[in-house]
């Protein structure tokens, strides 16, 4: 069987507010948490409980992202200011 080869380059990869978008879906998840803690007596009575901490989990998750995209976000900009730094001293 042949090997499938894609007949034109892949696209770039999209670029945004990453760190807002992680930052939003974080408070997001801690919110939902926060409305659902007050029915906490309901969740456990139903067997629903699981909701409650699928949102505190998705807050923890969110903020560990929030740490990693911070973090690539100025290693991005400390390569892109390396980058201009050495273009200019080659141009001299």
């Amino acid at each position: 069987m042949a090997k499938w080869t894609p007949k034109h380059e892949a696209p770039e990869p999209l670029e945004g507010p990453v760190v807002a978008t992680i930052t939003g879906g974080t408070i997001l998840w801690f919110v939902l948490f926060l409305v659902q803690l007050p029915f906490y007596g309901w969740f456990d009575a139903h067997g629903h409980l699981w909701w409650l901490w699928t949102c505190l989990a998705g807050a923890g998750l969110g903020l560990i992202g929030i740490w990693y995209v911070r973090g690539r976000d100025a290693a991005l900009k400390r390569a892109a200011a390396d980058a201009q730094r050495s273009s200019s001293t080659t141009a001299e």
